[in-house]
């Protein structure tokens, strides 16, 4: 029987100010354990020191996981022994930056595979913008914003595909509304936005919205007649089938 990953999609926030903490908890609550092996895979960032030092110290020092980085960009590892790091944590959590570059590299490492195994173990697959678009099937991206292009647009970049959506990190943050209604006008599919503080917890076939601040919100998109019909999902803490969330209307 094909294990459903447990995955938490955040759309924004934080992590070193603890703005993002309570969501945080509940990645952590997934695991079962008290103290899990949280793995942290930065490469959206390219692998930038202050932010495994970030998550060390919040992952580590605040919430009690045993923590452990994989970076990729330079010297990655042999296929085997990434592997066996990844297949061997509690959880995995991926950070923000530029998510086409990320794919594309994990993409040639294999790490894609990796990540697919873990989940089928019932490893906790999270992370924050880049690191919550990863796990759906296409995400509204801004990776032509590290470019040096002024004029630069948002994109849809292909995930892993664990999610049948497209997902939006930053909603209202910002500003990201009407691109994402053009994008969900005109190439379809349906759409999870996430504002910063807000999330997406999808266990098995059901799921819910997490929030760690008032204003942190979701919705869901999707296309009725050439158009983006706009709806915000629910925050009453109960979960809610899967199959309603992806489904048109």
């Amino acid at each position: 029987m094909k294990t459903v990953p447990k995955i938490v999609a955040i759309g924004g926030g934080e992590i070193r100010e603890m703005e993002t903490a309570a969501i945080d908890k509940r990645i952590i609550e997934l695991t079962g354990k008290t103290q899990p092996k949280a793995l942290f895979i930065p490469t959206a960032s390219s692998d930038a020191p202050g932010y495994i030092e970030t998550f060390e110290k919040v992952y580590g020092e605040h919430l009690g996981c045993q923590t452990r980085t994989l970076t990729l960009t330079q010297n990655p590892p042999a296929f085997d022994e990434m592997s066996a790091l990844v297949l061997d944590s509690d959880l995995v959590y991926v950070g923000g930056g530029n998510t086409y570059k990320m794919m594309k590299l994990w993409r040639r490492l294999g790490l894609d595979t990796v990540l697919v195994e873990a989940a089928s173990r019932g490893t906790v697959l999270s992370g924050l913008s880049a690191g919550a678009i990863c796990w759906f099937k296409y995400g509204h991206s801004d990776s032509r914003s590290f470019s040096s292009n002024p004029e630069w647009d948002y994109i849809r970049v292909g995930g892993l595909g664990f999610i049948n959506a497209v997902y939006c990190p930053h909603y209202h943050f910002e500003k990201r509304e009407t691109s994402f209604s053009q994008m969900i006008a005109k190439r379809g599919g349906i759409g999870i936005a996430c504002d910063n503080n807000a999330a997406i917890e999808i266990v098995g076939e059901r799921y819910r919205i997490l929030t760690s601040a008032p204003n942190g919100k979701a919705y869901k998109l999707f296309n009725r007649s050439g158009n983006a019909v706009i709806t915000e999902l629910s925050q009453n803490n109960e979960y809610t089938p899967l199959a309603d969330l992806l489904r048109r209307g």
